[in-house]
């Protein structure tokens, strides 16, 4: 299983998407100090995510 890094901001397509207020809370801590945005992270683990499905499959 591929290990989260939380990524630099890498160029993007604007993509309206809504998030629970928490999982946005707890986002925002997570990328607190680090040069990284909302977006960037949450990319990263979509990008995981999907990743880890084609393992499983």
């Amino acid at each position: 299983m591929k290990k989260f890094k939380i990524p630099t901001t890498p160029s993007t397509t604007n993509k309206c998407i809504r998030f629970p207020n928490n999982v946005i809370e707890d986002v925002e801590k997570a990328i607190q100090g680090k040069d990284c945005t909302f977006t960037a992270f949450v990319v990263e683990a979509v990008r995981t995510a999907l990743e880890n499905l084609k393992e499983d499959s």
